[in-house]
């Protein structure tokens, strides 16, 4: 897991970003992840900065790439109410004309595995169960509040007939819809449907951040969680490559 540094540094700076200035003109496209780690291989060559609003901080990124300058990315934090203040950020400041919610996703659907993308149809909000139709891909994916283990993964897909689960989709596609803008997603597949995740949600701090040392305190006097520790590393790494590769795709086609 990644961390996306959201604390405040005492510069007074709330509801104002240090790159405003820079970014008058309308971005294309504003991509939302929760974590660094799921877009690190598509930003590595991206213009990286802070953003500030409303007292937080957000990694902030702008590609610079010739036909896709009109291209940037937020990350947000773990989480639902992460992704809304997040997605509320990047439109006030950059006034994108489409969202697109990226990240990794939890396969609801045992044929899906770890790399697979998911460009869904519909994104449901298992808050309330509001649906958002992307108006092309298919399948649903399902925004849960916390991360899924293999029966509650079973649970949510009999539940909203979902092939995929995640926890920030569903926010970034209502802070989309509050402004009249478009809206998409893309999730790559991180664990499948069987695979037991290590306690992560007990080390997600209130304002989105995994807490790295402490996770690896818990873990390491643990043995029995090193295998899928180290088998989630590796695995989101391979989700990482591949929503490099659908996300350059995805803006070919729509760029």
């Amino acid at each position: 897991m990644g961390r996306c540094d959201g604390r405040w540094n005492g510069s007074g700076r709330t509801g104002m970003s240090e790159v405003a200035p820079a970014l008058e003109r309308r971005a294309q496209i504003a991509l939302v992840s929760a974590i660094k780690e799921e877009i690190a291989p598509l930003v590595r060559r991206w213009r990286a900065r802070k953003i500030w609003h409303d007292g937080r901080s957000y990694p902030f990124f702008e590609s610079g790439d010739g036909e896709r300058s009109g291209v940037v990315a937020i990350c947000s934090g773990i989480g639902a109410e992460q992704g809304r203040r997040a997605t509320e950020a990047v439109i006030q400041l950059v006034r994108p004309a489409k969202m697109l919610s990226v990240g990794f996703a939890g396969a609801l659907d045992s044929s899906l595995k770890v790399a697979d993308i998911v460009e869904p149809r519909t994104v449901v909000n298992s808050a309330d169960g509001s649906r958002t139709d992307t108006g092309r891909g298919t399948g649903t994916v399902v925004s849960a509040l916390a991360v899924a283990g293999p029966d509650q993964k079973r649970r949510l897909a009999s539940a909203y007939g979902a092939v995929a689960v995640d926890m920030e989709g569903a926010s970034v596609a209502m802070g989309a819809q509050a402004h009249g803008l478009e809206f998409a997603a893309l999730k790559s597949i991180s664990d499948e449907l069987d695979f037991a995740m290590p306690p992560i949600n007990g080390f997600v701090s209130l304002d989105g951040q995994f807490r790295h040392v402490p996770f690896a305190l818990h873990v390491g006097v643990r043995p029995w969680l090193w295998g899928r520790t180290i088998a989630l590393g590796r695995n989101s790494a391979r989700a990482a490559r591949a929503l490099r590769e659908a996300i350059e795709s995805y803006l070919d086609r729509e760029i």
